[in-house]
């Protein structure tokens, strides 16, 4: 029995059209989520990259200063405890 082209037609047309909402369905929920993430990500006060590394520069600095102030003080203890005070 051959099949009427009108019917394939019409089954096309409407597989198209389904097609075509359930792709605008999936945008909108992408573009739902996104917003929904972006929310979440800017309740959280998260830091930028550049921020962080400015930070992060600034303690590996500071650890390098107190590393050679601890140096220097041991030297000091080490010359004061080295001399011989009158009492």
């Amino acid at each position: 029995m051959p099949i009427d082209s009108r019917l394939l037609d019409d089954l096309a047309r409407i597989f198209g059209s389904a097609m075509g909402t359930a792709q605008g369905a999936r945008h909108e929920v992408e573009s739902l989520f996104r917003r929904h993430i972006e929310r979440t990500l800017s309740a959280m006060e998260l830091v930028s990259r550049d921020e962080f590394d400015a930070v992060k520069q600034m303690a590996a600095k500071a650890r390098a200063e107190q590393e050679a102030l601890e140096e220097r003080l041991a030297r000091l203890e080490a010359r004061l405890a080295s001399q011989q005070f009158p009492l």
